[in-house]
């Protein structure tokens, strides 16, 4: 992110966490969540947590250049190409944030009961101060981090559809993040988190 890029932005955490609200105009996400979905081919992933093998709370997609490899919680994707809209929205991101992407970790979270718990982007394959740009299309969704020492309050924000998260520096090190279950009627939401792979996993 360059200085000249600093009003596109509102740091959440200075120098380590920043939002764009209106990265994408409200419109254009209608069609792009639309061609989205249909584009890609979703699983629901079984993950391992605390030792255990459980269904996922969401559908979940990996496209990627042609033999990335990414692996977490026990699942192993490689990459075979980009579909066309999303070889679009990669250099739309990578246009906004001034970084580079080889992949995006695709989630759609079908109602408020889909969720994500607190983890962090940490996998060796992507480096110790990796880059994540977060993209949300479809319904709000919270999303909340938190300290690991807890030596700062948590932090939340509501992802409304078009905006852009940017976690970078120390995030994944220091902090935990999760998009947490909600009674509230939502809409479906996807979310588009775009990575770099910086060597195999």
């Amino acid at each position: 992110m360059s200085g000249q890029d600093v009003d596109k932005w509102k740091w959440l955490l200075p120098e380590v966490v920043a939002f764009s609200p209106c990265f994408i105009p409200e419109w254009e996400t209608l069609h792009l969540f639309q061609d989205i979905r249909q584009e890609v081919t979703w699983e629901q992933h079984h993950i391992r947590l605390f030792g255990r093998r459980v269904a996922s709370p969401r559908l979940s997609a990996f496209v990627g250049d042609e033999g990335v490899q990414y692996a977490y919680s026990g699942i192993s994707m490689t990459g075979s190409g980009w579909p066309p809209v999303l070889a679009k929205v990669r250099r739309m991101v990578e246009a906004h944030t001034g970084a580079a992407f080889n992949c995006v970790l695709l989630n759609l979270y079908r109602d408020g009961s889909d969720s994500m718990g607190y983890h962090a982007d940490d996998e060796p394959e992507l480096g110790p101060e990796p880059v994540i740009a977060s993209l949300s299309l479809g319904g709000v969704r919270r999303f909340r981090m938190k300290p690991n020492d807890g030596s700062q309050p948590p932090l939340s924000v509501d992802l409304n559809s078009g905006s852009l998260l940017l976690m970078k520096g120390l995030s994944q090190r220091d902090w935990k993040h999760a998009v947490p279950k909600t009674k509230r009627p939502v809409e479906a939401r996807l979310n588009l988190t775009f990575r770099n792979v910086i060597r195999a996993c």
